[in-house]
């Protein structure tokens, strides 16, 4: 047997908080004054109002404690983050999967604010991500933003099944119900216009090369007055839910001004345009230094598939796991939007999409998007450079054709090493053994 040296605390004077809804219980641990190398210990309890917390912050100065560590619970970790970190405090946030009750030790809030002290002085789990707070402000607009489009777009379902209640084949005449033509014909019908044929006159553009359809479509025998009322009552849901919209637009527009450089680079990849660019920067922010590795990112996002393999066994499905919503929701939309053009990421996205599952296609796409994203935010001066949609066609497709070239002629007894005569292609390192 030998004596080892522990290994030194990452921070001297740190503070654990558990928090509720109500209390934080907090604990401070901070270096012995009496017996060197030993640790002081103090649990406290205060309220979750802004004067208690202020309050609490005082008592951490007055131990000149400068790491403060709290479990991620629901919402109510935000207000202490948000005041400590505004006194000066170096805040982190960990994950409650992480912050564990071990077996054999007694789950109360006080021991659970002890543990977290324990973990922050010795630096044992790393913090969570939490973005500064002008990205954290226009996150609070462009998140409602997202949750109003939702509900928009729920609305405007319910809609169409209140037509196909009422027996009014519309939405299976025009493609937008609530374009110009379609908008037009609602409201005439809620006006109390019931004639197919002057409803149908209200086509517009090429909808008018359908006036006859539109007229059998347009039948408003089995339209009820009930079926009227909850109509103008979903349309005037939906016109709310526009102007709520707009308003937040606006707002998002102007607090995405210090970041319009970021923008551009962001919406220059194909799929991702200035609303998606401004909802990904709100989930990820600009400073890129938080991610060391697009990998980092990648696996934040939970766009990374984890294989889980036990004695040669695949364990359960292999799924990402459950990430941002909100950054999933706009790299998704970025995915279906990518994958509609004729650019590199689309022709991944076509390519994978031929050998596995929709779902599984997009989040493959959605990780390339992400490393882009990693690489231009990185780097100010970096401009997005599309591979060109022809790029496996031109690139891997010969590389694999010189790889199946090697493996016959190897059957064959030969030993080959391939080299590129063009000198701004790379070398194909393909080397085969007879």
């Amino acid at each position: 047997m030998r004596d080892v040296e522990d290994e030194p605390l990452f921070v001297d004077r740190v503070a654990g908080l558990d928090i509720g809804k109500k209390e934080i219980e907090v604990t401070i641990r901070v270096p012995s004054e009496t017996r060197a190398g030993r640790r002081m210990s103090e649990s406290r309890t205060f309220g979750t109002t802004h004067a208690e917390l202020l309050n609490l912050a005082d008592w951490l100065r007055s131990w000149q404690v400068s790491t403060v560590g709290m479990e991620a619970t629901g919402d109510y970790w935000k207000p202490p983050f948000f005041v400590l970190e505004g006194q000066g405090f170096d805040c982190q946030l960990y994950n409650a999967g992480q912050v564990k009750a071990l077996p054999g030790r007694p789950k109360t809030d006080r021991a659970d604010s002890i543990w977290l002290g324990k973990i922050v002085e010795r630096g044992m789990i790393v913090s969570s991500f939490v973005p500064p707070e002008p990205i954290r402000r226009l996150r609070t607009h462009t998140r409602y933003r997202r949750s109003l489009v939702q509900a928009s777009t729920s609305e405007k379902q319910r809609v169409e099944k209140l037509l196909e209640d009422a027996h009014l084949k519309l939405t299976s005449m025009i493609s937008d119900l609530f374009g110009v033509s379609g908008r037009g014909m609602l409201q005439a019908i809620i006006g109390g216009q019931r004639d197919p044929k002057v409803l149908a006159q209200l086509a517009r553009g090429r909808m008018r090369m359908k006036i006859a359809a539109l007229e059998q479509a347009l039948d408003c025998s089995f339209l009820t007055e009930e079926h009227v009322a909850v109509l103008q009552m979903m349309l005037a849901t939906i016109d709310h839910y526009d102007r709520q919209i707009a308003t937040l637009t606006a707002t998002i527009e102007q607090l995405i001004e210090p970041y319009t450089r970021q923008v551009e680079q962001l919406d220059e990849i194909p799929g991702i345009g200035t609303v998606g660019a401004a909802d990904i920067i709100a989930e990820i922010g600009v400073d890129m230094s938080v991610f060391a590795t697009p990998a980092h990112l990648v696996s934040w996002a939970k766009f990374a598939p984890q294989v889980k393999k036990s004695a040669g066994k695949r364990k359960g499905s292999n799924a990402t796991g459950r990430g941002n919503p909100y950054l999933a929701a706009a790299l998704g939309e970025a995915a279906i939007g990518a994958g509609n053009t004729q650019s590199f990421l689309g022709a991944r996205y076509r390519r994978l999409n031929r050998r596995m599952p929709k779902k599984k296609a997009l989040v493959a796409t959605g990780n390339s998007q992400l490393v882009i994203i990693h690489a231009l935010l990185s780097d100010p001066g970096a401009r997005y450079q599309d591979l060109g949609a022809d790029y496996y066609e031109t690139r891997m497709h010969v590389r694999r054709q010189a790889r199946n070239h090697v493996k016959s002629l190897e059957r064959l007894g030969y030993k080959v090493t391939i080299e590129s005569i063009a000198p701004d292609e790379e070398h194909l390192p393909l080397t085969s053994t007879g």
